[in-house]
């Protein structure tokens, strides 16, 4: 199996993840630019804000995992 077939093999099983998690992705850099664009926050700050968006999406994701395991 080349390279471009394990690629490819690994888009089309994962291809509704790989959407999810660039559009969380997205979102979340383009509110916290907009954020900070208005305020005119420190750097220091804003890219703090970007890296709690690795919490934010496993904290959001565990938690849609969790309300799924209940129903």
């Amino acid at each position: 199996m080349s390279l471009a077939e394990t690629i490819r093999n690994h888009v089309r099983e994962h291809r509704s993840g790989m959407l999810t998690d660039l559009l969380f992705a997205l979102v979340w850099v383009t509110g916290v630019s907009v954020l900070f664009d208005v305020l005119n926050g420190p750097q220091w700050a804003y890219y703090l804000c970007l890296c709690a968006g690795v919490v934010a999406y496993y904290g959001f994701f565990a938690s849609l995992e969790a309300a799924r395991e209940r129903e």
